[in-house]
């Protein structure tokens, strides 16, 4: 009985982590720094480690702190799309994403450059800013994109750069393609929480734009991240069909309601689902980009 007791603060901080979202922020790390450099070192493994848990613990940790009260309203919340994190263990998961954030942190400053440490240091920011009180990107529609795609996408250009990566128009195009997707997953990943976010308050993209308006704009976000795909050099070409089945699992709700954003849940689901499948695919085309 006291191990099973022990043990529920833990599965908590796991569920605040949001595990089937880890590989999300650590391969874009990975695949820039691996296929930069072409070698595996302990800077790879450790920063791959840091995107891959404590980074997330932070994000979300720190969101479901300082989103508790939406949080209680929110059907969705208490699962494997974020814990409802009891008040008494709020304090815990501030100390744990801060003791397991430093001791990587610290690494990554002195194996780095003065440009990386920019880029992380933009990165950590935009991971607080979203969610801690006095800052609450969150609450400022379309900055909270804006912000939740930093979140995936400076990984990627922090792998990039600590790899010393020669930066092409076709590179920077893939990064703003990347840029569009999260952007785009985020306003339609804020549509199911229209009703409990406007109930705490909260003024997202979803609840300032509609849940109708906001899935036009994620669908438009996807588009011209696909679009962008289409000029850079093969086989990015072939990832922009990546762009449509995003687009097609959003079609559905372009007209919903206000009153029945929650029903978006659906397409959430399936839209986490998706991202494995295109994570796959992204990985074979970097595979055939490396070989080539």
């Amino acid at each position: 009985m006291t191990a099973t007791v022990a043990a529920r603060p833990l599965r908590q901080l796991l569920l605040a982590s949001r595990p089937l979202s880890w590989i999300n922020t650590a391969f874009p790390f990975a695949a820039a720094y691996l296929l930069t450099t072409g070698r595996v070192d302990a800077t790879l493994v450790i920063g791959t480690l840091y995107f891959l848990i404590p980074y997330n613990l932070a994000m979300y940790g720190v969101n479901d702190v300082f989103d508790y009260e939406s949080d209680l309203r929110n059907p969705r919340k208490g699962g494997a799309e974020g814990a409802l994190l009891d008040p008494g263990l709020h304090r815990r998961t501030l100390i744990a994403a801060a003791v397991t954030n430093v001791p990587f942190l610290v690494y990554l400053v002195v194996v780095g450059s003065p440009l990386s440490w920019l880029v992380l240091a933009l990165s950590v920011f935009a991971v607080l800013a979203y969610s801690m009180r006095g800052l609450r990107f969150k609450e400022i529609p379309v900055l909270d994109s804006l912000t939740s795609s930093t979140h995936f996408v400076s990984p990627a250009l922090y792998g990039l750069v600590l790899a010393g990566a020669t930066f092409t128009p076709g590179l920077w195009l893939i990064l703003a393609a990347f840029f569009l997707w999260g952007i785009g997953s985020h306003a339609f990943g804020a549509v199911q929480d229209v009703v409990p976010d406007r109930e705490a308050g909260i003024a997202s993209i979803a609840t300032v734009f509609g849940a109708a308006g906001t899935t036009r704009f994620a669908i438009a976000a996807w588009a011209l991240a696909g679009s962008a795909m289409l000029a850079t050099p093969w086989p990015g070409p072939v990832a922009a069909l990546l762009a449509l089945p995003y687009i097609a699992t959003a079609l559905p709700y372009w007209s919903l309601p206000d009153e029945r954003a929650s029903a978006a849940n659906r397409g959430w689901r399936r839209f986490l689902w998706i991202n494995y499948a295109c994570g796959f695919v992204v990985t074979l085309l970097l595979i055939a980009y490396a070989l080539g």
